[in-house]
């Protein structure tokens, strides 16, 4: 799992949290739908980080607990178990809960010179000529946890890759590719970090992108509005499509 989005949010979270005070342990709710790493692997890197803020905001050990989760419903259970005045989330599971729980989103990451990203659906070159022309294709990826974000947002209501689809999930973006140079399978669906990265890959086929989701805002750190002391710092809201 790569740890530096988390960590630029962790800054952030620590130079939120330097205006508050701090009685009890604080949750620090953290969702990677479909990552690749264990909870416990997780867990251990943000609480090393959380203690780094602790010492440079002169907290007492253990002020703050990191509650990781890489599945969709353990991140939600999470977030309504904990109540966290603070999280770092997915997009697709802030617009999701944004309802039926206080949130609002805080931070935004800018990556590459850019707030949002886009995502993409490759195969060999060629293969498809559109979104529509891939129903019935076998697709892999990390992303298809969050299916109602996919179909909604990524695919704006095109299709439903469940139904559609023929989907191979994978907790690597490297193992379907991988599985689609050898002819495993059909596509890959890749979001802005993993399509970024391809060009770098030893690819037998010629890999093109059929298909570019909308510029989709990325998400970040969001925090509790119910906690008055979280609401009183959150000087800027990003603006989000609704699901």
């Amino acid at each position: 799992m790569a740890l530096i989005a988390p960590r630029i949010f962790l800054i952030a979270l620590a130079i939120l949290l330097s205006h508050r005070s701090l009685a009890d342990t604080q949750p620090v709710v953290v969702c990677y739908p479909g990552g690749p790493v264990s909870e416990d692997e997780a867990n251990k890197a943000m609480n090393a980080m959380l203690g780094f803020i602790e010492k440079k905001g002169g907290w007492p050990s253990q002020t703050f607990t990191s509650f990781f989760s890489s599945d969709v419903t353990g991140c939600k259970n999470l977030l309504e178990e904990k109540q966290p005045a603070f999280a770092i989330t997915s997009l697709g599971i802030f617009l999701s809960e944004e309802k039926a729980l206080p949130i609002d989103p805080v931070v935004q990451p800018k990556m590459r010179g850019t707030t949002n990203e886009q995502f993409h659906l490759v195969a060999a070159k060629g293969r498809y000529t559109s979104l529509e022309s891939a129903k019935g294709a076998t697709v892999g990826g990390t992303v298809f946890d969050e299916g109602e974000f996919i179909r909604k947002i990524v695919f704006q209501g095109k299709l439903n890759p469940e139904q559609d689809f023929q989907l191979k999930p994978s907790r690597q973006a490297i193992r379907a590719l991988r599985a689609l140079d050898k002819g495993e399978i059909d596509a890959v669906l890749l979001n802005g970090q993993q399509f970024a990265a391809l060009s770098s890959l030893n690819m037998k086929t010629s890999i093109e992108s059929f298909y570019d989701s909308p510029e989709i805002p990325m998400m970040g750190l969001i925090a509790n509005r119910s906690d008055r002391k979280s609401t009183s710092l959150n000087s800027r809201h990003i603006p989000l499509s609704r699901m």
